[in-house]
């Protein structure tokens, strides 16, 4: 039996924390999932990251990896003809998330106990929890002096600008949500999924005293990149941007002083060279898009980092 926590952003994560829900030896497990990218959007609070993890859980996630499958647009076909922007596409059984999300903050729940009710609803057995309750949003600033949220760069722009630097508006005030803490000192291994560093772990590890339980913890990551590249999303082109060494090695800088393993798609298996003393490298196949495919490699991961 072990206790693992998850930290989660993105299609990746959603996809890790899948194949970890799965194992039938997981004594306990814990996702804590970044809020970062959450809007206000039609006046409505959106969650992506939760809401592509609690999806993807309950195994009714989008052809994408986020909304949810075979969902209608409606409401969005509506607004449109009625003059209104709707280039961020909510689905209408995902724009009756955000609607719940939205009366329950207002009526004075905090993120936690609404992801709570959402989680309990679908059945799901992992703890998911928002690494805060408080305002936290990454904001880009463009190499043209642009200042943008992150749902604008993302979405509406298609994240095509050239990143200058990162904010986590909000993450030196906020507080870890309930439960956070203890997931992280508790857990027998902590894992850092192949999400997006920049965009989708660092505002997690920005919140007050998350990164140095990280630093206390054991801790395995898992790489996004393939060949130095993303299979799809702007990582491996915002930590060049940042400054970060290019490939693999620029994962390591980007955890540096938290990781004891790093683990790498087999095609970068020569990336095995970069371990250190206080960091191995190893080789897997990390392509986990499949639900048995995630299943395999989540087993194999927690005996590995034993």
């Amino acid at each position: 039996m072990r206790t693992v926590t998850l930290l989660s952003g993105g299609v990746g994560g959603a996809r890790l924390a899948r194949g970890l829900a799965a194992l039938p030896d997981l004594h306990d497990l814990t996702i804590l999932v970044n809020v970062g990218d959450d809007e206000d959007i039609y006046g409505l609070h959106v969650s992506p990251d939760l809401d592509t993890v609690t999806y993807t859980l309950a195994g009714i996630e989008g052809p994408y990896g986020w909304g949810i499958a075979d969902d209608t647009f409606m409401v969005m076909d509506r607004m449109a003809a009625l003059g209104v922007d709707t280039t961020f596409r909510l689905g209408d059984a995902d724009l009756a998330t955000c609607l719940i999300r939205t009366s329950s903050l207002a009526g004075g729940a905090t993120l936690s106990e609404v992801t709570h009710r959402f989680a309990a609803g679908y059945g799901l057995t992992p703890r998911l929890l928002p690494v805060t309750d408080d305002r936290l949003r990454t904001v880009v600033d463009t190499t043209t002096g642009e200042r943008l949220s992150f749902q604008d760069y993302f979405v509406l722009r298609g994240h095509r600008d050239q990143v200058a630097a990162l904010h986590y508006r909000g993450a030196a005030e906020a507080a870890p949500a309930p439960g956070v803490m203890s997931a992280i000192t508790g857990a027998d291994l902590v894992v850092i999924a192949p999400s997006n560093p920049p965009l989708s772990i660092w505002p997690i590890l920005a919140v007050a005293g998350i990164r140095k339980a990280v630093s206390d913890a054991r801790v395995a990551a898992v790489s996004p990149l393939f060949g130095g590249r993303a299979l799809k999303g702007p990582a491996d082109r915002v930590m060049a941007a940042l400054g970060l060494p290019p490939g693999n090695a620029g994962v390591l800088a980007a955890y540096e002083g938290l990781l004891d393993l790093l683990v790498v798609d087999r095609q970068d298996a020569d990336d095995i060279a970069l371990s250190t003393p206080e960091t191995r490298v190893v080789a897997a196949d990390t392509r986990i898009g499949d639900p048995a495919a995630a299943a395999r490699f989540a087993a194999w991961l927690v005996e590995e980092a034993a």
